[in-house]
Order: C-alpha cells, then structure tokens, then sequence
C-alpha cells in the first residue's frame, strides 16, 4: 500500500541583508563586526565616548554597510541607537533572549559575529519603537511615573513617623495626603499641638467627627520623629514642584503632536484623576490622536497617557490588532509539542502599556457598562488575573481600532451585553440539540 506524501514547504535561506553588520552593546565599549570581505579586521572594538560612537559610524560607513542588528542591553545602546539613526542607518533592536549563541561559546566578539550572520540572512526582527518625537513624550511620561513613585514613599515616610509617635492620623482620615491631612500635617510641622485646634481644619466631607480626630492626634511629639515628619514632607512637597515642571513638558509636548484644534465632544461625566495633570489632558490627547480614548470605560487620561506615550497615535507598525496585543502582552502563548497544547499562558512582558491596561481592567468590576459586564463575566469563567487579562486584551483591541479608524467608541450597556450573551447561549443549546435529534422549546412563562 503506498503511503500518502505530506506536502512540504521549502524554504532555503538566503541572503537578504548582504550589507549587515552586528554590534555587541556594553557599559565600556562595543563590539563591531562586519562581512569578512569589508575589512582587514572585519571586527572591531570602539570605545563608548561619543568621538568613538562617530569613529564607529564613519567606519561602518566605509564598510559599506546600510543595516545594523545590536543587542538591548540596559540603556548603553540609547546613545549609539540614535547616533546611527540620524546618520541614515536602518538600526534593528533585537531582544538578547533571542539571539543566543551556542552554549559554552560566549565572548563579546563571537556575540556580535553572531547578530551579524543572523542579520545578513534575515534572521532577526526588531523591536518596536516609535517616533522620535513620541520618545520624547514617553521619555516625559515615565519620568512622571517616577516622581509618582517617589511622592509615594514620602507618604509611606510620613504615616512612619506618625506611627511612631502614636499618631493615629490614619485610623481616623482615610488619605493623610488629602486636603484635610496635609493641613493638619503642616499644622503639625508649625508647631501646633492641640489636638482640637488641629481637629478643626478638617474638610466638612470628613465623617470622622472633630472629638474623634482629636483623640488620634494625642501622642508622645519626640523631637526626632516631628524631624523625620518635617524633611519627609519638605521632601513630598519638592516632588510636587518637580511634577508641575514635567507636567509643563508633557504639555508643551503634546501640543508639538497635534494633528487637530477641536475640542472632543462632551462624555460621560467622571471625577478627575487623583494623578492626573492639572491641564486639560483630555483634549490635549484628543487634539493629538483625532479620537478620545477616555470614551472607553476604565480608561481615564492618566491611563491614556501611559498608552499614546508608549505607543504613539499611529498604529501602522502593527498589522492588525492581534499583532498589537500579542506585542502587549496580553494574548494568549501557544506551547504545543505532539499535537497537545501544553500551556496558554500569557508571556512574562513588562509592558508599561500592558500594567496600564490591566489596571484600567480591574477597574471594571462596578462599571455598568458592556465591558463591566465582560468583565464579571470572565470573573464567573476563571481566576481573577486571568479575568484582568482578557479585560485588557478587550481594551487594547478596542484602542487599536479607534486609533486605526478614526471612529468613536459608543458603549451599548451593560443590558445589551446581556441580551447577546442570553441569545449566544439559547444557539449553542438548540444546535445542540439538533445534534441529538432533538428541539429546544420554550416554555409558556419564558416565552
């Protein structure tokens, strides 16, 4: 009996980038290799000062090399990335995970031998990267991030030194970095010390009454914890002037990315980020990426922010939205060996986008809208990460096609939601009672 061939593909490797070269990155110096038949020293190795960066450039340049693969290492490879790419090199970011050499063999001559072969057969692929001017915003965005940050553990240092004299500020007011906290905090610093005097500053939306505010502020006052408190809320109040100085680069920034000077059209009505800028951030984004994302429940324009920071408004890089959410993060591995799936599980990615969406996913959970129904929904099929997952994948896709479209996001409601569910589930059953030779009929009180 004659068996049955399989049909094979063949694809033989050739040549694509016959003018590559391969550059291993470091904090000192950087590894060169070109073809063999450029050079006399087809590799070489410059320094990481900036006359070498232009020595390295001019070099390749004469090697008559016009693409060039280096390894992500750290930041060393930002200033040697840029140089190159003004120069008129196209410079491919590859992930040093994927590029490994045969093991036992690790020098950074044979690394940088290495990317440069794989290069000139075609077979690396870059990392994403955006536009310079949007770099520049995101460089923007993740500085403010990092003050965030900071301001965080000034706070933490403030609750410490509370504690630590028997202050139960926090027992009694639910954020000492609100109004009525920093006041009393200030108030604290100044020298103040009765604790009715000090329970009289509090907001009228406290519910704690004044008799109860003023029974948390009796403690032991030591003078090297009322020194603590004070530099820790010097401190909290200079990352807020750093942060108004990033908030005016991120505007002035934003307003060099318009691509249109209208206003977006009025949404729902939501309370303004604890975060976010004091500018109009929401127009801002809009004038930048022609649609408003914030329509979108869950996302609010800090979460649009870390968004169009990292990503930019144009979407043409990505060929469709899975190809977005894949470089995300967010959907779905595919580990199959023997015909079985071996497992599902989303990849390891710190992805600023990716933390941003997922969040904005968890958020979800009140919402009365479509996606808060999905969301519960997913909550009732799997565990909750999971759930926050395939929220955020939701998310993305749904940013992906208004950034790619242009259209605006119209929530149905959560009823609509529903109802399509309902009507999914009521299919499914009478196909499969079909399959058994039988008919799904409704009774009397659901019809």
């Amino acid at each position: 009996m004659a068996q049955r061939k399989r049909p094979t593909t063949q694809s033989a490797i050739s040549l694509t980038h016959p003018n590559a070269a391969g550059i291993d990155i470091g904090s000192a110096a950087h590894f060169v290799a070109v073809p063999a038949d450029r050079d006399d020293e087809p590799v070489r190795e410059f320094a990481s000062f900036t006359a070498d960066l232009h020595r390295l450039a001019d070099w390749l340049d004469a090697c008559g090399v016009d693409t060039v693969a280096m390894e992500s290492t750290g930041v060393y490879w930002i200033p040697l990335y840029e140089l190159l790419e003004l120069r008129g090199f196209t410079v491919l970011l590859v992930n040093a995970r994927h590029v490994k050499n045969v093991s036992g063999r690790k020098s950074d001559v044979l690394d940088c031998q290495w990317l440069q072969q794989l290069m000139s057969f075609g077979l690396l692929r870059g990392a994403f990267r955006p536009t310079d001017q949007v770099c520049v915003l995101r460089s923007l965005s993740r500085q403010r991030t990092m003050l965030l940050r900071s301001q965080g553990r000034f706070v933490q240092h403030m609750q410490k030194a509370l504690t630590q004299m028997n202050i139960q500020l926090a027992n009694v007011i639910s954020d000492v970095a609100g109004e009525t906290g920093q006041k009393i905090l200030r108030a604290i610093v100044a020298g103040e010390r009765d604790g009715l005097a000090l329970a009289r500053l509090k907001n009228s939306r406290i519910r704690a009454s004044e008799d109860q505010i003023a029974q948390g502020l009796q403690g032991s006052w030591r003078a090297e914890h009322l020194f603590a408190l004070k530099q820790a809320l010097d401190a909290f109040d200079f990352c807020g002037t750093q942060l108004a100085e990033c908030d005016a680069q991120i505007q002035a920034q934003l307003q060099a990315l318009h691509v249109r000077e209208d206003e977006p059209a009025k949404g729902k009505k939501r309370g303004r980020a604890r975060n976010a800028p004091k500018f109009d951030l929401r127009t801002q984004l809009f004038q930048m990426c022609g649609v408003d994302l914030t329509r979108i429940d869950g996302i609010d324009v800090t979460t649009a922010l870390v968004v169009v920071s990292e990503v930019g408004a144009d979407m043409g890089k990505f060929p469709s939205d899975k190809h977005f959410a894949s470089w995300l993060g967010l959907c779905s591995g595919t580990k199959i060996t023997g015909g079985k799936v071996m497992s599902g599980k989303t990849k390891r990615c710190a992805n600023r986008a990716a933390q941003a969406l997922r969040l904005a996913a968890a958020a979800l959970r009140s919402s009365q809208s479509a996606l808060g129904a999905y969301y519960r929904r997913m909550c009732a099929r799997m565990d909750k990460p999971k759930a926050v997952t395939a929220a955020a994948h939701k998310l993305a896709r749904l940013i992906y096609a208004m950034l790619t479209h242009g259209q605006e996001y119209t929530d149905r409601g959560q009823d609509y939601f529903e109802e399509r569910y309902r009507q999914r589930v009521l299919h499914n059953l009478a196909q499969k009672a079909k399959t058994m030779g039988m008919q799904l009929v409704p009774s009397d009180s659901t019809a």
